[in-house]
């Protein structure tokens, strides 16, 4: 994941705006209620396979910073961002900790800026596979438990199952936008010619602000709000196909 240096006053207030603005609809709308409980096991496995991807890829290529720092690891409390993981229930899109990395320790078999793109895509790509596995459980359950899924019980598992579905698909997404400090910039930079690469990162700061007040106005929200239905739809229409139930 990337590492957010936007002032933390500035996110405390973000985020006290959005959980005030969201508190009276959950407590007058119990299945909105529910729908936050569920979300936040959803959260939990989002944000902590994402970040082990990360740290796994780099401890293969050949740094173990991540190993030395306890990332390589699927406890949650070694990944989680407090603020990054409110977004991500009250937004669909956040973060958790940055997994930090030195690129001069990776093996030199393949050039810097690919491993560091390869470590970068790693995230996104757990979360887009995350997806895949549960739709597949959840067309399991639609085909050989069907009686399963119209108990209270089952419900509840399949509610479960869809909105982790929806968070791993939003933070893919929103992960692979190509500003800074999204993981999508570093699998941008290694595909630049070498001048555009350079002028991208003298000016990355730039990039930063744009999509800091992309992100502020909404405006990043409703642009990629569209891209995950569209993911997430494929996704679920894919897995049925196979299982025949499409």
């Amino acid at each position: 994941m990337f590492q957010f240096g936007m002032d933390r006053r500035t996110l405390y207030i973000i985020m006290a705006i959005l959980v005030i603005m969201s508190l009276g609809r959950y407590l007058n709308d119990t299945n909105a209620l529910l729908n936050l409980v569920l979300t936040l096991p959803a959260v939990l496995i989002a944000i902590t396979f994402h970040e082990y991807a990360h740290a796994f890829a780099a401890d293969r290529l050949g740094d173990d910073t991540p190993r030395r720092q306890g990332r390589l690891s699927l406890n949650p409390l070694s990944h989680l961002d407090p603020i990054g993981s409110i977004m991500l229930v009250f937004a669909g899109f956040g973060w958790g900790k940055p997994v930090e990395i030195e690129p001069r320790n990776f093996k030199r078999n393949i050039s810097m800026s690919a491993a560091e793109a390869i470590v970068s895509i790693a995230g996104p790509a757990m979360n887009f596979l995350l997806a895949i596995i549960f739709s597949i459980l959840l067309c399991a359950i639609a085909k050989f438990a069907p009686l399963f899924g119209m108990t209270q019980l089952g419900l509840i598992i399949i509610s479960l199952i869809q909105i982790t579905i929806i968070i791993n698909v939003g933070l893919g997404v929103f992960n692979l936008i190509p500003l800074p400090p999204l993981d999508g910039s570093k699998v941008l930079q290694h595909f630049l010619p070498y001048n555009a690469k350079e002028w991208f990162i003298r000016n990355s700061q730039i990039f930063y602000i744009v999509f800091v007040v992309l992100w502020i106005s909404g405006i990043a929200g409703s642009i990629i709000s569209p891209i995950i239905n569209i993911v997430y739809q494929g996704i679920t229409r894919l897995v049925a196909m196979l299982f025949g139930m499409f």
